[in-house]
């Protein structure tokens, strides 16, 4: 049983040992492509460990029969379960081989410790999300710790939520833990080797932002958007956002700060840094032979990737454009309430119902038009009820984006205004 594995171990062929994140990020590493180094703690010890400790019958008796649409008390299991899990120390072996390999890579190095679960990154399921991410954790207590928490992370509401749902077992799911040198990102995003809105596969998306990706990724801020053209490999679009703040390395972990005045309406990245992101994007797609979500960090001059994983959502495409059906509606440009990107096509109707965080979720009822500041994955129960989505900030790449896309939900982001204009 391996217990701990690089990055140079594994590749895509590995997910049942160190889960879609982990199998990805030891392909593009085994690539050539800048990926900041790192080790995975496999699914093997995950299983190990919950077996060895008794959780997995404690867990399984705490689950049975839940009701997925019982908000309430799905989040009273799963805050049981995580807390059991956080409680329940790790083996000394692996607690050691653990403190090696973070040795290795330097003197309490900052690291970024994630969760890759071995049923996410598939072709038909994204599981956007559903697990944690720590970042600037440093020191050898502190990435044990940060390796029980993203054990905990896989019994978190939304994951039970999204596996009950999608018919997945709770035990045939193991969470592997990828640990990687943190990259102090001075801007970062998403780049997506096709428009993940249209299936358009003769464009790239890059959306950029001020400081850490988790801004970008969550919808928190709504990003610059560039569009390069695949076979000229010229800059078709540039859409630019005002950004106030940012995520950046506090004390202790993460803070948000404000951007400087000067930065908040300039273009995020140089026109040259659009094209070289655009190449590595090709090279991407190249290597896995079809079209790719991506993350990228750029700290000084270096450009790093942090992730790669399939796109979950593309519909037919036919001469590299997707087949939209033609809208008949005509909207008078006086009854526009709002406005924002699309991130996920198609029209619906329903009452409006504004809810701020997680614990409203309950008030979305079927057929609701669900609008908010942004999503995040604890959302996804009323997203699935929702007849659409609207929020005030946010990309086309960015949590709420993506699931709509998932789940076949129209949505509208980047607002700015919804949960003020509508009632």
């Amino acid at each position: 049983m391996k217990q701990i594995v690089w990055f140079s171990d594994v590749g895509k062929g590995d997910t049942a040992l160190v889960g879609g994140k982990g199998a990805n990020l030891g392909e593009m590493t085994k690539a050539g492509l800048p990926v900041p180094p790192g080790f995975i703690v496999t699914a093997d010890a995950f299983f190990n460990y919950v077996r060895k400790t008794g959780l997995s019958k404690k867990i399984q008796d705490l689950l049975k029969n839940i009701d997925p649409e019982d908000s309430k008390t799905l989040q009273a299991k799963a805050k049981t379960v995580m807390k059991l899990i956080v409680d329940t120390p790790l083996s000394e072996s692996l607690k050691e081989e653990i403190i090696d390999a973070y040795q290795t890579m330097g003197d309490d190095v900052l690291v970024a410790v994630r969760s890759s679960a071995t049923a996410e990154d598939l072709p038909e399921a994204s599981f956007a999300g559903q697990q944690a991410t720590f970042l600037n954790v440093q020191g050898e207590k502190e990435v044990c710790r940060a390796v029980l928490k993203a054990y905990a992370s896989l019994f978190e509401a939304r994951a039970i939520y999204y596996r009950i749902v999608n018919k997945y077992d709770h035990f045939k799911v193991a969470l592997a833990v990828p640990v990687q040198r943190m990259v102090e990102s001075d801007k970062s995003g998403i780049m997506f080797t096709v428009d993940p809105v249209t299936s358009d596969l003769s464009k790239i998306i890059i959306e950029a932002g001020w400081g850490l990706g988790e801004a970008i990724v969550s919808g928190s801020v709504t990003p610059d958007r560039y569009v390069v053209d695949k076979a000229t490999m010229t800059i078709a679009n540039k859409e630019l956002h005002t950004q106030t703040w940012k995520i950046v390395k506090g004390t202790n972990g993460d803070k948000h700060v404000n951007v400087p005045r000067a930065e908040r309406n300039v273009q995020k990245l140089s026109d040259q840094e659009i094209l070289a992101l655009a190449a590595i994007a090709k090279k991407i797609e190249d290597h896995y032979g079809s079209p790719q979500d991506t993350e990228w960090a750029i700290e000084g001059k270096n450009v790093y990737m942090v992730q790669s994983r399939p796109v979950t959502t593309l519909k037919d495409v036919t001469d590299g454009a997707a087949k939209t059906e033609s809208s008949t509606v005509k909207i008078s440009s006086e009854l526009i309430l709002v406005k924002g990107a699309p991130a996920s096509m198609g029209s619906a109707f329903g009452p409006v119902k504004i809810i701020h965080k997680p614990s409203e979720i309950d008030k979305i009822e079927k057929g609701d038009v669900l609008v908010t500041e942004m999503t995040t994955p604890d959302y996804v129960p009323a997203m699935r009820r929702a007849a659409a989505i609207v929020t005030d900030t946010g990309g086309r790449t960015c949590h709420a984006a993506i699931v709509s896309r998932e789940l076949g939900i129209p949505c509208v982001v980047g607002t700015g205004t919804a949960t003020h204009m509508l009632k």
